[in-house]
């Protein structure tokens, strides 16, 4: 019977994995919508670099507030409506930026495009903690966070290189285009995402998880759910600088062209997808804790070698190639992390809200990314970005050596 049933089983989750890698790749995409475009709209506009990250300050504080208060929409309504208005707003704030023809205008679409942006973790996460078979569900995160990342790495080509050749007005409606499909395809699959009332969620060790109700107040008392939220706070404020900030700042300290420099962040974003895919398999081989620690560690000591211009030019993009590779590896671990030390203890109707809150660090963290650290470039400062890096991947790691420590204690 196992046999027989297995492979509808397989493609049913293989097919749920894909659609939500797809909503997780847009959501991705559009957090960098605004940034590649810097160097078309910081003249066009006439605004500095401390404006121009105020733009994803907004984006990421209001889809940090959005987040938390997404898990409660999430927990009391499904998944599918939070996920089909997400992405509307996405769309609205891509066609939006077209046609932008002031500051005021800008801000008004990052914030929108931070609301749309703010579901996609809380869903994301219930679904595939709801619908994903246990023994797949590694390799679901796994998934997952490949995606988000070849949206990162789509979005800086695509976008300068649609800005490049016909403007930064086209680049916008082609991104607001793209969100329209992708609404559209989500719209006609509803049937894979209605909730089923006789699926049982299991934990680590194949048991059921409790399906009881937990107060929002019993998930705020978690030790585990705040050092989950420090740890996303940290590692996203270095990332987020550097998707933000990298392509400039190797620019001016190597002396490279603009181009060549974002090359450099698209090969860290691409190999990192790799290195994703190779921690699906790595975290069966070692504590997560620790595989975030290794792979922290080094990602904090590739960037001190490229503030200290340890390197010649030509071999840029190869460390930060292997710098994506090793912060990849460490993204599945970093999921089945949050997973096990919150989500057994708290049970399947927590799902929204503990995700919610949790991962609403990353949105904080990016948010304080571009005021951190576009001041010191505004003031030319730009191996402070490598240093800032190095020092915020290296309180991560310290932070998820407590997780384990502290969630056993709950």
């Amino acid at each position: 019977m196992d046999t027989v049933n297995n492979p509808p089983d397989f493609r049913r989750d293989a097919t749920i994995v894909g659609l939500v890698g797809i909503a997780h790749a847009i959501s991705h995409f559009f957090h960098l919508l605004i940034p590649p475009l810097f160097p078309w709209l910081i003249p066009a506009f006439g605004i500095s670099f401390i404006e121009a990250g105020a733009l994803m300050t907004a984006f990421f504080a209001v889809s940090g507030i959005g987040q938390a208060l997404a898990g409660f929409a999430v927990d009391r309504f499904g998944t599918r409506p939070i996920l089909l208005g997400g992405i509307a707003m996405l769309a609205l704030a891509g066609l939006l930026l077209s046609a932008s023809d002031s500051y005021l205008m800008l801000m008004a679409v990052a914030i929108i495009a931070g609301l749309g942006n703010s579901i996609f973790h809380p869903v994301d996460f219930s679904i595939l903690n709801k619908k994903i078979s246990q023994d797949r569900l590694g390799h679901a995160f796994s998934m997952h966070a490949l995606s988000g990342n070849l949206g990162w790495a789509a979005a800086p080509l695509a976008m300068t290189s649609i800005a490049s050749l016909a403007g930064w007005r086209v680049a916008a409606l082609f991104a607001g285009l793209l969100a329209i499909l992708i609404f559209a395809l989500f719209y006609a699959q509803h049937s894979l995402f209605e909730e089923d009332p006789h699926k049982e969620t299991q934990n680590e060790t194949g048991d059921p998880v409790t399906a009881t109700k937990v107060s929002t107040y019993a998930i705020l008392r978690s030790n585990a759910v705040y050092l989950c939220f420090i740890f996303f706070l940290l590692t996203t404020t270095a990332s987020g600088a550097l998707q933000n900030y990298s392509a400039t700042t190797l620019s001016a300290m190597y002396e490279v062209s603009l181009t060549r420099a974002a090359s450099c962040l698209s090969a860290y974003l691409f190999v990192a997808a790799f290195g994703i895919l190779a921690g699906g398999f790595i975290v069966k081989w070692q504590s997560q804790e620790k595989i975030i620690a290794y792979c922290l560690s080094f990602g904090a000591f590739c960037s001190l070698i490229l503030a200290f211009g340890l390197i010649p030019v030509w071999m840029i993009m190869p460390l930060m190639a292997i710098m994506g590779f090793g912060v990849g590896v460490a993204a599945p671990s970093r999921d089945l992390m949050v997973r096990k030390a919150i989500t057994q203890n708290l049970g399947e109707s927590s799902y929204g809200r503990v995700y919610g809150f949790a991962y609403s660090g990353m949105d904080v963290g990016l948010a304080l990314a571009p005021l951190i650290f576009g001041l010191f470039l505004d003031h030319g400062i730009f191996r402070a970005l490598w240093i800032g890096i190095a020092f915020f991947f290296g309180m991560a790691v310290i932070t998820a050596l407590q997780v384990e420590k502290r969630s056993s204690s709950n």
